[in-house]
């Protein structure tokens, strides 16, 4: 039976955006994000021109994704969330190709990509209608 953490990575695994969440001068902050699961490690892909990757990197931040609103009729919905340390990643050729076509503009500035890593030590898993045995 995986952890709650191996089922939280692996449900993100079905998702392509989710929201980190963190702290800025003790406040909450989210931040959306491009994501992929890599080797049981979360990557991002975030807009260097918002600056929400200056806020988690060298942080410790929830990531969190769900399927509220890409599930099929009858399927269970779920919610995941990691938490782990989140630092810069320089990724490979091939994650970036993961990762997908990226937008030209992200609030009307040039996308220059940033890449972050999360490393989860913990995860939780929320899900309707007892799904947890077939996720």
């Amino acid at each position: 039976m995986p952890s709650d953490a191996q089922l939280a990575v692996g449900l993100l695994g079905r998702t392509t955006h989710g929201r980190a969440a963190t702290s800025l001068r003790a406040l909450p902050f989210l931040a959306f994000a491009r994501h992929i699961v890599a080797d049981g490690r979360v990557l991002l892909r975030m807009p260097g021109s918002c600056g929400y990757h200056q806020v988690c990197a060298g942080s410790v931040v929830a990531y969190g994704a769900d399927n509220l609103s890409s599930a099929a009729p009858g399927e269970s919905l779920w919610t995941v969330q990691v938490v782990g340390r989140c630092e810069a990643h320089e990724p490979t050729a091939a994650e970036i190709e993961r990762f997908g076509p990226a937008p030209r503009q992200v609030d009307g500035e040039p996308f220059e990509p940033v890449y972050l890593r999360i490393e989860p030590q913990f995860g939780s898993v929320h899900f309707t209608d007892g799904a947890a045995g077939s996720l």
